[in-house]
């Protein structure tokens, strides 16, 4: 079952030039797909279109089964709580909470108790071996300690979707293989749909479905 399709969408910016052309794309249930290409090219601005933090000049978006045309900006937000995780390549961890709590905000968001959040954040840490990072501030945590925590944020509401923008930008080598890892342990364990952007060819190479985003063209690369 598909869980995303985006139908010919076209989106530009103040100089009308499309950063996006007709783009087609389809993400299944437990699907880890990949959009590689240069810098500047419009993959986060293709991601930020699939979160519904964006809007399309033309084109179809179905998410879920549902058509989002039309849905107000509340309507979209709780399809995001509720539905969709977000990694983002700046990580945005709060800088004066927790690994504990920064993993409990969008829980917070959706009104969980403190109990059954902390329970949830420290579930999630103690089940991706990140237990001795409960009690750190982001500024006492790696870089690739903090993207982990990030990514751990994103799946406090158990979404049935994670879109990750270039979640190893400011990683090395070692720590963008421990993500690499997580993600795919999300995908082949738990049955998370990922979509997730890179410059990288071979970091591409992670995910099963793999597209090349140039020009404003999206096209499905074959193995």
């Amino acid at each position: 079952m598909a869980i995303l399709e985006a139908l010919n969408i076209w989106k530009s910016y103040i100089d009308e030039q499309f950063v996006l052309k007709n783009v087609q794309l389809t993400l299944n249930e437990a699907e880890f797909a990949s959009i590689q290409g240069r810098s500047g090219v419009g993959k986060s601005t293709l991601l930020r279109i699939v979160g519904l933090l964006e809007k399309t000049d033309r084109g179809e978006l179905h998410l879920f089964g549902q058509a989002t045309e039309g849905l107000s900006e509340r309507q979209c937000a709780k399809l995001r709580l509720e539905k969709i995780g977000f990694v983002f390549q700046s990580l945005n961890l709060i800088p004066h909470i927790t690994a504990t709590e920064n993993i409990e905000v969008p829980l917070w968001l959706k009104k969980v108790t403190a109990a059954k959040r902390k329970e949830r954040a420290l579930e999630l840490l103690n089940n991706f071996g990140l237990k001795s990072l409960k009690d750190r501030f982001p500024h006492q945590m790696s870089l690739g300690e903090q993207q982990r925590v990030a990514v751990l944020r994103a799946l406090a509401n158990e979404p049935a979707l994670i879109l990750a923008d270039e979640p190893t930008a400011h990683l090395d080598e070692d720590n963008a293989e421990i993500l690499f890892d997580l993600l795919k342990r999300l995908n082949k364990e738990f049955g998370t749909s990922i979509l997730m952007t890179t410059t990288n060819i071979e970091e591409s190479a992670v995910a099963r479905t793999r597209y090349h985003l140039s020009h404003g063209i999206l096209e499905v690369k074959e193995w």
